[in-house]
């Protein structure tokens, strides 16, 4: 029996040289990601807010612990603490493979604030402390206009970022753009690039949600399926584009809704990283696991999407979208929307540990 028979899907793509990450924090499903290759992990509100449900004794508890230690903290700040302390725990399944690999894996990204998205500097300031709770934590900023602003300083400083919020090419290369002015910066003032590893998140499946939303409102009818490469379409050519012009940011699937978002970027020097359910839906599939990543999207597909839906050439043309667009394209204000949400759902969880609802019965 071969060695290739006997691995899951998911250890032949690591094989294939594309890195797998989880997209979430909870110890149970970091594990089994990591059984199957996983050397990395993502976290955001609405992430950690499910950890919340699924711990919540152990959560609860902690909560109360942290109020009564620190009796002048508001909601808001002991929700924080527990934000932190979750994300902390994550990286520490994460510690033994950073490093065993010197840095370049085992890391969870954060993400900072996402009501902070016009705010470079409080991004900076929260991103700066995150860092200084484990070596091994990558900050997440939303590539909005203040965003890529705060990544460029950011990665100046020496923190290894995580480019969230983005679903377009433009979006893509403007966060690209901001790292590299960034690493030569630090070279010429004789500073070490080696323990920077950044990467851009395109969510690939919310664009395509977008795409489909667009249509659906603005009574836009297409070939069945195709949408559902709107995602990939983007993914691909920012992934050449990257590679034309030798960026040091590697490019990061996210937000997965069905397998092209897995089975057309095998191969690539990329990272794909995948919530648990997925991860086990993929692992008992029968999609051949094969390098895709240099396969072009049917030219028939992206010419009908080119020609149909104005907000995929928006986020298709590497121009398609100008840096003062970034906060207001569909995609953006629908994910911020939903993060700005749960954070706030997050406080909520935390206000009923510290002040109980005095008309529901415990």
């Amino acid at each position: 029996m071969t060695v290739s028979a006997v691995m899951t899907p998911l250890q032949l793509t690591v094989q294939a040289g594309t890195d797998l990450w989880n997209d979430s924090s909870a110890p149970d499903e970091l594990e089994y990601a990591i059984a199957n290759g996983a050397v990395g992990a993502t976290s955001n509100p609405p992430i950690t807010l499910e950890v919340l449900r699924k711990e919540p004794d152990r959560w609860r508890a902690r909560a109360r612990e942290v109020a009564a230690a620190f009796p002048t903290w508001s909601e808001t700040q002991v929700t924080w603490q527990i934000y932190e302390e979750i994300a902390l725990r994550g990286a520490g399944v994460l510690r033994p493979i950073f490093e065993s690999s010197g840095g370049r894996h085992g890391r969870l990204s954060i993400q900072t604030d996402p009501a902070l998205y016009r705010d470079a500097d409080r991004m900076l300031e929260q991103g700066l402390r995150f860092v200084s709770l484990a070596p091994n934590l990558q900050v997440k900023f939303p590539a909005t206009r203040a965003g890529v602003a705060a990544i460029e300083e950011a990665t100046y400083r020496g923190v290894n970022i995580n480019a969230t919020v983005c679903f377009t090419v433009g979006q893509a290369m403007a966060v690209g753009t901001a790292v590299e002015r960034a690493l030569a910066r630090r070279v010429a003032e004789g500073r070490s690039i080696d323990e920077l590893h950044p990467v851009c998140t395109l969510m690939v499946g919310r664009l395509d949600d977008w795409v489909k939303a667009w249509t659906d409102r603005e009574g836009v009818t297409l070939t069945p399926g195709t949408a559902d490469w709107a995602g990939v379409a983007a993914f691909k050519r920012a992934y050449g584009l990257y590679r034309e012009r030798g960026f040091r940011t590697r490019m990061l699937a996210a937000a997965y809704r069905h397998h092209l978002h897995w089975s057309e970027f095998i191969g690539g020097d990329v990272v794909l990283t995948m919530p648990h359910a997925w991860q086990v839906k993929f692992n008992a599939s029968a999609v051949e696991v094969r390098p895709r990543i240099d396969d072009p999207v049917a030219s028939a597909i992206v010419g009908e999407l080119l020609a149909r839906a104005p907000e995929f050439v928006r986020a298709y043309e590497p121009d398609g979208l100008l840096a003062d667009e970034f906060d207001t394209y569909g995609a953006t204000v629908r994910t911020l929307r939903q993060f700005i949400s749960a954070w706030h759902e997050l406080v909520g969880v935390i206000r009923d540990v510290i002040l109980p609802n005095p008309d529901v019965r415990s």
